[in-house]
């Protein structure tokens, strides 16, 4: 009788006092967001109080307790960035954080140019890999995983900048998170989130398809792969969902390939993707994007360039920003090998717009309208000083009236403004830029960034 008292003592004893319990994002060698109050979750018995101490601040310890479903969820106010800390936690049980670090924090996120590492092969490879130690550059990659409902957790864990870390984690994150670090001199955090071959709609979760028709019909036109779902929500639901509420300084973004299906589409369920983003982490962070580069998609179709165009009218939403590759694609390879130069553009974009501190251009230029003046058609560009031509003549510019036939025109500069010469089309409508899936634009600026591709109409 007293031994089955003692067990009875010793199985309520446990069942009473459940271990705190973190979710892998929060570990050891984590970087949080500088300068703001960080959300930090994880779960504990309900009414069990949790104890946050970090140590930075030691004196001010942060309380919460267990919520009757059995979780927690505070925020923690973080310095200036620097480090490394500790942060302790203490329930019925304790945890100790350490090598904690205070800085930028960036999640890289998209399809196969986003997820491609140095060891699949990139420009100046084995450079790349021999310099890349770098204590206070750290990576967070998630799994490949899906599921059908929302996950809570995902596996992983954050490591640091280093040739055997390096080449496995995205290279444009990687090279991004160099330039950042160099030049703002803060250590940085980048999450990898990607899987290579996947559309949109599988990033965005399921619920909000339920009530848009628009949505709805794009996701009906995906078609199934052998290389990842292609299910609304199934991607979003393990490999976004569990990092949401995680303090971003911002995205950086590679996608689009994989929706040159429904490039017709493309613009309203990537703004759509965007904004639910931003009211799911209930931050307006600034989304930075790359347009798809250069590649041959197949004869008689320009599903490529509709996505490039689809990608520059996005940019009408407010703290966003893109990133041109029409001068780093491959026609015959869907995965450019020069990834540093993408990933340094990423960085000047957000030096410039996020940080302030790069006062140099770093678009290219992007056009603003098109006009009648005479016998002429007036095109004008921002991000436009000095304009001029490379040395490719071909023709790029059409032009076409209400039947939608373009024609190719010539053009000349003048006060930064492109003429064409139109002698084809009687009453013009639409002008186009480089509209091809596989073309090197070739009107550049000052800084030698090429023209985004585009079709308008003419004012």
């Amino acid at each position: 009788m007293k031994t089955r008292f003692i067990l009875l003592l010793c199985l309520s004893s446990f069942l009473a006092q459940a271990n705190v319990r973190l979710p892998k994002l929060f570990s050891d060698g984590m970087v949080l967001q500088q300068n703001t109050n960080v959300n930090i979750w994880g779960w504990a018995d309900p009414g069990e109080e949790v104890k946050v101490i970090a140590s930075w601040n030691p004196k001010d310890t942060l309380k919460v307790k267990g919520s009757r479903y059995a979780k927690w969820k505070l925020e923690l106010p973080t310095p200036k960035a620097g480090g490394p800390y500790t942060i302790t936690f203490l329930g019925y049980n304790s945890i100790h954080l350490t090598d904690v670090l205070i800085g930028e924090v960036w999640l890289a996120s998209g399809q196969s140019n986003m997820e491609w590492s140095a060891s699949a092969g990139i420009k100046n490879q084995e450079e790349a890999i021999q310099n890349s130690t770098y204590k206070n550059i750290r990576f967070f990659d998630v799994p490949k995983t899906s599921a059908e409902f929302p996950q809570q957790n995902v596996d992983g864990k954050w490591v640091e900048s280093q040739p055997e870390t390096m080449k496995y984690f995205s290279a444009i994150g990687y090279f991004f998170a160099q330039e950042l670090h160099t030049k703002l001199d803060v250590p940085i955090g980048i999450i990898g989130s990607n899987w290579g071959g996947t559309a949109a709609e599988v990033w965005m979760p399921k619920a909000i398809f339920e009530k848009d028709s628009l949505l709805q019909d794009a996701a009906s036109k995906l078609t199934a792969e052998e290389w990842g779902p292609n299910e609304p929500g199934t991607i979003y639901n393990a490999m976004i969902n569990p990092i949401i509420s995680y303090n971003l300084a911002g995205i950086i973004w590679y996608q689009g390939e994989s929706n040159t299906g429904t490039a017709n589409q493309y613009e309203y369920v990537f703004n759509q993707l965007i904004e639910n983003w931003r009211t799911s982490w209930e931050q307006d962070f600034p989304f930075y994007f790359a347009q798809i580069a250069p590649y041959n998609y197949g004869e008689n179709n320009d599903s490529g360039v509709r996505v490039r165009d689809a990608q520059r009218r996005t940019l009408s939403l407010p703290n966003t920003g893109m990133i041109f590759t029409g001068d780093v694609g491959n026609f015959e390879n869907i995965h450019p090998r020069d990834k540093k130069t993408v990933g340094l553009r990423f960085a000047n974009v957000a030096l410039k717009e996020t940080y302030k501190s790069y006062e140099a251009e770093v678009y290219g230029p992007l056009v603003e309208k098109a006009y009648k003046k005479g016998k002429h058609i007036i095109v004008e560009f921002s991000h436009a000083e000095g304009l001029h031509f490379k040395e490719n003549k071909v023709l790029q510019f059409e032009v076409a009236g209400e039947d939608m036939v373009f024609k190719p025109v010539k053009t000349k500069l003048k006060n930064g403004k492109v003429i064409l010469r139109n002698h084809k089309v009687a009453s013009p409508k639409y002008v186009r830029y480089a509209w091809k899936n596989a073309i090197i634009p070739n009107l550049v600026n000052a800084i030698n960034i090429p023209a985004s591709s585009f079709m308008i109409t003419i004012e």
